[in-house]
């Protein structure tokens, strides 16, 4: 049974959009490369908004643009996986660049946080309970 899909929504100057794959909201960045402070800060409010202001908590962040991140942002990841698991919720992150995932796994952050080869199945692993990704 294929999943209703909503129209993506970005706000002007945003650098994530989201879109809506039944319970699971897929986070894609609009930009290639998040690395000042400025682009790390609006980031961290985006995807918390989505959270406390949206209640969304089955999260999917689709890292297919994105290209090079600055390491502050693997603090506002950690951040936001430990507020979605206070909720009860779950993330998971997918599509993600080779470099990137060298940085991943080096901080282990691949461990925190489920890692999914295609958003399809990050979606899917998301959207079922205690179900995990497959660690890359």
């Amino acid at each position: 049974m294929e999943q209703p899909q909503q129209q993506p929504q970005a706000k002007r100057g945003a650098l994530v959009m989201a879109s809506q794959i039944g319970e699971v909201t897929v986070v894609s960045f609009l930009t290639t490369q998040v690395l000042d402070e400025m682009n790390v800060h609006q980031l961290g409010e985006e995807l918390n908004n989505l959270v406390d202001k949206e209640g969304k908590i089955k999260l999917v962040l689709n890292f297919s643009k994105v290209k090079y991140l600055s390491s502050a942002v693997l603090g506002k990841l950690i951040s936001l996986n430990k507020k979605v698991a206070n909720l009860k919720g779950r993330i998971g992150l997918c599509l993600i660049n080779p470099e990137i995932m060298k940085v991943f796994k080096i901080t282990q952050l691949d461990k925190m946080i489920p890692i999914f080869e295609s958003e399809d199945d990050a979606v899917k692993g998301i959207a079922k309970p205690g179900l995990f990704g497959r660690y890359l």
